[in-house]
């Protein structure tokens, strides 16, 4: 590997590894707020009950610390993908009945998510390898 090319693999991890920082806070953030009132009517009118909310909060947090294990974080970066494509589509189809504009924000931490994902390609590959020994 030439000096060059490892020079911005380098600065390639440095910054993934911020997105996954700032992801991280922003996912504990969020996490907790689900705890709050502020989420309650949204998920009355998902008609799941409250417990999913609890439940999405939980997941939201633990995948946000799994961002910051460097042995999981390619997985947390999926499941974050997942739950928030869940509520893109909720917002989406069930929320606001076909309005982008609630969905946009979990659109773009969809795209987030996968862009770590894929950088981490290799991590989950690993851990996939682990598994099924």
């Amino acid at each position: 590997m030439s000096e060059q090319t490892s020079t911005a693999a380098k600065i390639g991890n440095v910054v993934v590894w911020i997105l996954q920082i700032l992801l991280a806070v922003q996912f504990v953030r969020n996490g907790w707020a689900l705890f709050g009132d502020d989420f309650v009517k949204k998920f009355d009118d998902i008609g799941f009950g409250q417990w999913f909310r609890y439940f999405t909060g939980v997941l939201e947090i633990a995948a946000a610390i799994g961002l910051v294990i460097p042995r999981i974080c390619g997985l947390a970066a999926l499941a974050l993908a997942g739950i928030m494509t869940g509520a893109a589509l909720t917002e989406f189809f069930l929320v606001t009945n076909g309005g982008f504009d609630d969905a946009l924000m979990p659109i773009i931490f969809v795209i987030w998510s996968l862009v770590i994902a894929v950088y981490r390609r290799e991590q989950i590959f690993g851990v996939l390898k682990l598994v099924r020994k």
